[in-house]
């Protein structure tokens, strides 16, 4: 095995948000919080988190009542 010293690495730095494009938008943070609130609740299958979302907030796109669908749309988009 030809190991490299970690001394011999190049210093690295990870950037937390090196894929941005923009800042995210006041929904886009909103719903950040409230995606992390419904983890910390143990809300983690698909239908449990669309189901916490409707109970929370915030609505989901176009005022709309979250589905699976629209929210594994929004989060292709959004991942995009």
């Amino acid at each position: 095995m030809n190991a490299i010293p970690i001394q011999a690495l190049p210093e690295r730095h990870l950037q937390p948000h090196q894929a941005r494009q923009r800042p995210p938008t006041s929904f886009e943070d909103l719903l950040g919080d409230a995606i992390e609130r419904a983890f910390g609740q143990g809300h983690w299958e698909l239908d449990a988190l669309v189901a916490y979302l409707n109970k929370s907030g915030p609505a989901g796109p176009n005022g709309q009542p979250w589905t699976a669908e629209s929210f594994q749309q929004l989060m292709t988009t959004l991942g995009a």
